[in-house]
């Protein structure tokens, strides 16, 4: 094993430049004659624009061009596409839209783009967007996905009946009414997977240029290619050779970064205009009111058991609210929560019918999980009340149902086949760390101290998204290696955990490794980041290319050596003719293979390769427990411990692994407690537009995550690695929720939706039958 290869937790290389403030993101750029842009957005829910007047803002000082959507029509610009739909590039049947850069007649959501102005300052910018003069009509609107299903809601879409975009069902229905009918019991259960959003450190930005007739983009997103094939193919209609995407350094992605803004092409678009580089920074508000929501799901399931507290069918109704626009990947989320009902469980027999409609509000998106988090959170949470009212306990109830390992390959009631779990051993470690087993004596000082204190469980799986990915690799003639990678990293870590793998594989010390990412002019193709994927989809790929330097490699130096390639061996930097002292070293080998003469035929000219990974799904899993404490009198939840058992496969760098865990685990602990995208019923009116008003955990609200990494390789990949990215985002909600409702059930409390703030806590515990009133 290398000192820095895979297996090691070495540091973060890139950290050095984010530390000392040298991290370069689009904000910090500035081009020649750069200009500022600034978008007016719409303060209704749903109006038609009866008339739009820019005349006064077009000589207010400093202004350079204002457009609005008549001139987007009149210039031929398309719509942002979901690129799933039939028809757009995907497979899917149902209601596309292509969402306007700007809106010309109708708005659809607050904070939906109508006006964009142009001026030498941000500040003159913003001046002229007030001169705007806009008549709207209001509209009656609808903000819900129960809202959006009623008889009489108001249509988003009119040609979208019952404002349906998309429909589906999957597996055995009559099955799984035979298992719920002669079920000995069937636990039902309706919770709300509440709207949220992402809010990265980092606010979205983008910079455009227009030159000699080519399009330049800087702009922080997540998957630079599908911005540019976006912009080309749907908005501008031209050659995507007419367009260079540039990515930085992003602070934070989370997946809203993974869909394309009207922002992107209108920089573009006013850049060709004015003849001059145009920058949009969005603040805090326009992420709120612009950036893709995400969860918002209603489920409703029905599972049934036998007399032994296994189950034996499982009935799910899944209804996504989508917003009022389909951003590029809007169904992912519902379609993977779909497919991942059956977590770990041995499932004989399952039924889901999703749907997905539009509201009035804005486009969601996937986040954190996409959809994963959905699926756990239902079905840990049946699991929790059925052991209640079966009288077992949470983790008995769980050791019946798992899927044993000499079930493996288990192939789901629905889509998935499992290769490589031990979900039963996964569980013991957790519950061992949690000092389950000592809890009832805690529970009593707890209730010593005027407190209630509660245990949850929250078992996952993930199903990594697996894309095929390209990664390229060249080694210069100093011997060092450059990887080119399809990928792109937000913060996870990518240029360490790359360069850790060349090392193992090439021997190189980490600081010959340079990774480049985000440039559609250098980075033939990428799939970007998203799904869990990237180690297993990007690093594979990484691997066949390293292979394939090793191989050609051998050739060169067998020339060098004057022995045949079959004899040559390449271990820690080397080339070595077997049975002798011969060797040359990487470097070596790497210089002579820039030789204009010399090597035989068919050397090419230098050392490099490309590869592609395409393998299968894999399936990381873990169990999470918490422990809260709860004052009755408040509400408060204190989380007394949380312990974090992820089986990920190899773990390139645990110590990266580890922190992808506690990210997760953080996000989705401001899930269960703390975060909510809420409106105005009677205005529409988004009520948690700022920070002040959406809130977000803060480092006291943070727990010490005890985690420990398991690892069962799986062999769909050449590295055996499973993701990591998003498991902490699906295990925390249901224990931490499920731990608040074993603190709190003894009291008479049935049920606690999202977020479990004080005050819910404490209005359901003074509603609770056990309180005295």
């Amino acid at each position: 094993m290398s000192e820095f290869g895979i297996g090691q937790s070495a540091k973060r290389v890139e950290d050095a430049r984010f530390l000392t403030g040298a991290g370069r993101y689009v904000d910090d750029i500035s081009l020649g004659r750069q200009a500022y842009a600034f978008i007016l957005r719409s303060p209704h829910a749903s109006a038609d624009i009866t008339s739009i007047d820019t005349a006064k803002a077009g000589v207010a000082p400093g202004v350079l061009l204002v457009l609005t959507g008549k001139d987007a029509e009149e210039d031929g610009l398309g719509g942002i596409p979901c690129t799933q739909m039939k028809g757009d590039g995907g497979w899917l049947p149902g209601h596309a839209t292509h969402q306007p850069v700007l809106t010309c007649n109708t708005v659809r959501h607050v904070g939906e783009r109508v006006a964009l102005v142009i001026a030498e300052t941000l500040d003159q910018a913003k001046d002229a967007a007030e001169l705007i003069e806009i008549t709207y009509a209001p509209l009656p609107f609808t903000l819900s996905a129960r809202d959006a299903g009623a008889a009489d809601a108001p249509q988003v879409w009119q040609d979208a009946a019952g404002n349906i975009c998309f429909e589906t069902q999957m597996g055995d229905g009559a099955a799984v009414e035979k298992a719920l009918s002669e079920a000995h019991y069937v636990q039902k259960l309706s919770l709300h997977n509440q709207r949220i959003a992402a809010v990265p450190i980092e606010p979205r930005a983008t910079l455009g240029a227009f030159e000699r007739g080519r399009f330049t983009l800087y702009t922080s997103c997540q998957k630079p290619h599908t911005v540019r094939q976006v912009l080309a193919n749907a908005v501008f209609r031209r050659a995507e050779t007419d367009f260079h995407v540039i990515c930085p350094d992003v602070g934070g992605g989370f997946g809203l970064r993974g869909t394309v803004y009207p922002e992107d092409a209108l920089v573009l678009w006013a850049a060709q205009k004015i003849g001059r580089p145009v920058k949009w920074t969005g603040e805090r508000a326009d992420g709120f009111t612009g950036d893709t929501h995400a969860r918002d799901q209603m489920d409703v399931g029905e599972m049934a058991f036998d007399a032994d507290g296994r189950i034996t069918g499982f009935k799910a109704a899944l209804t996504t609210n989508l917003g009022a626009y389909l951003s590029v990947s809007a169904l992912v989320s519902t379609l993977r929560a779909a497919v991942n009902l059956s977590n770990v469980y041995a499932i004989p027999a399952i039924r889901v019918s999703a749907r997905a409609v539009f509201s009035h509000t804005m486009p969601s998106g996937p986040y954190r999980g996409a959809g994963l988090p959905e699926a756990v959170h239902l079905v840990e949470r049946l699991i929790d009340e059925a052991a209640s009212n079966l009288g077992l306990g949470t983790a008995e109830i769980r050791r019946r149902n798992l899927i044993a390992p000499a079930a493996m390959p288990y192939k789901t009631a629905l889509q998935y086949t499992y290769d490589s779990c031990r979900f039963e051993e996964v569980l013991d470690q957790s519950l061992a760390g949690a000092g389950y087993d000592g809890f009832s004596e805690r529970r009593k000082v707890s209730e010593a101290n005027g407190k209630l204190r509660g245990i949850g469980l929250g078992f996952y799986l993930v199903a990594i998204t697996s894309f095929s990915e390209r990664m390229e690799m060249r080694i210069d003639a100093s011997g060092r290696a450059t990887v080119l990678a399809g990928t792109f990293s937000y913060g996870q870590g990518h240029e360490t955990v790359y360069a850790q793998m060349v090392s193992e594989w090439l021997g190189l010390p980490l600081d010959h490794v340079r990774v480049v990412q985000g440039d559609t002019d250098v980075v033939a193709f990428g799939r970007g980041s998203f799904g869990s994927r990237s180690m297993t989809m990007g690093g594979s790929a990484l691997k066949s290319a390293a292979d394939e330097v090793i191989e050609k490699g051998k050739k060169i130096a067998a020339h060098l050596m004057e022995a045949s390639a079959g004899d040559v061996s390449f271990e820690n930097g080397k080339f070595s003719v077997s049975g002798t002292d011969k060797s040359r070293s990487l470097a070596e080998v790497a210089a002579a293979a820039f030789t204009p003469v010399g090597l035989p035929p068919g050397s090419g000219a230098g050392l490099e390769a490309s590869a592609v990974f395409e393998g299968p799904f894999n399936f990381p899993n873990g169990c999470h427990i918490a422990e809260v404490e709860i004052d009755p009198n408040t509400g408060t939840v204190e989380i007394a411990n949380y312990t974090a058992i992820d089986e990920i496969g190899v773990a390139i760098n645990p110590k990266l692994a580890e922190g992808q865990i506690h990210g997760g685990v953080v996000q989705g602990l401001g899930q269960a407690l703390f975060e909510a995208v809420r409106f105005d019923e009677a205005s529409g009116q988004l009520l948690s537009g700022s920070l002040m008003d959406y809130a977000v955990p803060r480092a006291a609200d943070v727990p010490r995550i005890e985690t420990q990494l398991m690892s069962a390789p799986t062999g769909s990949n050449p590295l055996g690695v499973k993701g990591a990215g998003e498991n902490g985002s699906l295990a925390a909600p249901p224990a931490i929720i499920n731990a608040i409702l074993d603190a709190i059930r003894p009291l008479g409390v049935k049920k606690m939706e999202m977020p479990a703030t004080p005050e819910r806590i404490w209005r359901a515990i003074k509603g609770a039958s056990g309180v005295a009133k």
